[in-house]
């Protein structure tokens, strides 16, 4: 054996280049194997498995037979699989002190993983931050924002923040504040709500629409009006219901008040006097 090569090859000098280009045929061969068996296996789970499931089948059909191939690999260029493992259980010690952060991510990810508190295509909010999630990995969460922008959250973020999922479930509650001059009969502002919630068509009938005095402002008596809708119109029926109600108030007289304030003085209920005053202003033009 020549003395020239390392002492964990057992290469002959004749035979070196046919042991590399051996070894450069199992990863070809192991990654076009890799990429055909994951095709396969999405189509064999696709109808079993959510989308996330999915996914993280495809990387480990993947990446384990890809690493089958490259221990081939590396065996046919000499390299002892023991020397192997014991080298990447020192990287690995290593590595593991010098990157905790990645660590924790990696086992929030577990638990996402493991508790599917949402999946890839759900719209979730994430103290504030609101997208549709992309991709569950073992370290981050990948979402698109409404406005188109990529944000990645950590996985250890997502576990110590609050999440709401906004798809979880097929339908959903729109709560509108109303506002309605003081003047008005309650009685008959609910009923002309109700009736406008009735004849839009994407309102559903169950659960019932209701209307309920909130509070009474400053400048109008605040109503809630909450009617339910399936989650993927939602944005629909709040712009017609808004517009909806808009057009009846106009039509039956309700009046929806601006904001104003009342100002007395010396009584309870004599409005203070104001006196508009109009200057010429030519007078005081210097010359």
């Amino acid at each position: 054996m020549d003395s020239d090569l390392p002492a964990n090859l057992d290469l002959s000098a004749v035979g070196q280049w046919s042991h590399w280009f051996r070894a450069l045929v199992y990863l070809f061969v192991g990654y076009f194997l890799a990429r055909i068996a994951t095709k396969i296996g999405h189509r064999l789970t696709r109808d079993h498995f959510s989308e996330h499931q999915m996914q993280l089948f495809r990387r480990l059909i993947f990446y384990v037979i890809l690493l089958l191939f490259t221990v081939s690999a590396l065996r046919e260029l000499g390299f002892q699989l023991s020397v192997l493992l014991g080298a990447a259980g020192i990287f690995s010690v290593a590595l593991g002190f010098a990157s905790q952060t990645s660590a924790s991510n990696l086992i929030s990810g577990l638990f996402l993983i493991g508790e599917k508190p949402f999946q890839v295509g759900d719209l979730i909010d994430i103290e504030g931050t609101r997208g549709v999630v992309v991709s569950i990995d073992l370290l981050s969460v990948k979402l698109r924002t409404p406005d188109n922008l990529f944000v990645r959250v950590p996985n250890e973020s997502i576990i110590k923040s609050r999440v709401t999922n906004v798809s979880k479930f097929p339908i959903r509650r729109i709560d509108l504040k109303i506002g309605v001059a003081y003047k008005e009969n309650i009685a008959r502002v609910r009923s002309l709500l109700l009736k406008a919630a009735d004849e839009n068509p994407l309102c559903l009938e169950e659960p019932e629409p209701f209307c309920v005095v909130d509070s009474f402002g400053e400048s109008s008596v605040d109503l809630q009006f909450s009617v339910w809708v399936k989650r993927e119109a939602f944005r629909d029926l709040k712009d017609s219901l808004l517009e909806d109600i808009k057009e009846v108030f106009d039509k039956e007289g309700i009046e929806i008040p601006y904001p104003h304030i009342s100002l007395y003085t010396g009584s309870q209920t004599t409005p203070m006097p104001l006196t508009v005053v109009k200057q010429d202003i030519s007078d005081n033009r210097q010359e």
